[in-house]
């Protein structure tokens, strides 16, 4: 009964990530959403500004200091190590939520492009960034990232197996084209407002920030063979660096 309840939560916690990430797509480009990134202001300048902070702050600190190994290992004391992978999505999940309910919108408008050609393709770049995304996770194994593949594995009585690491696709290229698809969602938007340069400029920092520790993790769990690829592949942009063989093997490069 144990397993089967694991794995209904491990399905429930990805259902909540899932509704979670397709209304991200509304709140962030200003789609079909009550209150998105750039809505109306409502609320004073300062006072929105310390809130939207404090919600960013309450995100960026959720999602690193869960995905650290000296926080994994106290939590799964009390957390079953199966659902460890889902209780994480799930609060990150809650942690977004958050934000979009008390997001309080700055209405300063920085920048709009007025050009239709311009914003069509800047458009467009929010939408391959999306694109980039989700195909990144699927290239890295989107259910094990989401915690699903450890409660099925749970359920079937089958012993949870760390993934072969892989440099598919994107990852022949830059080592975070996750990140980069990300960086590509917060900053392609044809008319930048003081709340989403806030967002922009809080989630790009974290962001850089991330990738030293979870590169970090990467390192003291595969040694050499994850220098070797840092020094073979860029971080973010596909510059500077030779690209890694189609054959090479290495770890999934995800933490956070």
């Amino acid at each position: 009964m144990k397993r089967l309840f694991a794995f209904v939560y491990g399905v429930a916690c990805y259902l909540v990530f899932f509704a979670t990430f397709v209304y991200a797509i509304g709140f962030i480009g200003n789609l079909y959403v009550p209150n998105s990134l750039d809505s109306a202001a409502v609320t004073p300048l300062g006072r929105a500004l310390i809130i939207n902070f404090a919600l960013l702050m309450l995100f960026a600190l959720q999602h690193s200091i869960m995905a650290r190994k000296w926080f994994k290992d106290a939590w799964t004391r009390i957390v079953p190590p199966p659902v460890e992978r889902s209780t994480y999505v799930l609060f990150s999940s809650l942690a977004l939520i958050l934000m979009f309910a008390f997001w309080q919108p700055m209405g300063i408008v920085l920048w709009k492009v007025s050009s239709p050609v311009l914003r069509s393709l800047i458009t467009g770049m929010f939408g391959l960034g999306w694109g980039l995304v989700f195909v990144s996770t699927l290239l890295i194994n989107h259910f094990d990232l989401f915690g699903l593949r450890q409660v099925w594995l749970y359920l079937r009585k089958r012993p949870y197996t760390q993934l072969v690491f892989r440099t598919p696709l994107f990852y022949r290229y830059v080592r975070h084209p996750l990140y980069l698809g990300w960086l590509m969602v917060f900053w392609a938007t044809p008319t930048m407002t003081a709340a989403h340069l806030l967002f922009a400029v809080a989630t790009t920092g974290y962001i850089l920030v991330a990738i030293q520790f979870e590169e970090r993790d990467l390192i003291r769990i595969h040694g050499a063979r994850y220098e070797q690829y840092r020094l073979e592949v860029p971080m973010i942009l596909p510059v500077g660096s030779a690209r890694v063989a189609p054959t090479r093997r290495a770890d999934a490069a995800y933490g956070d």
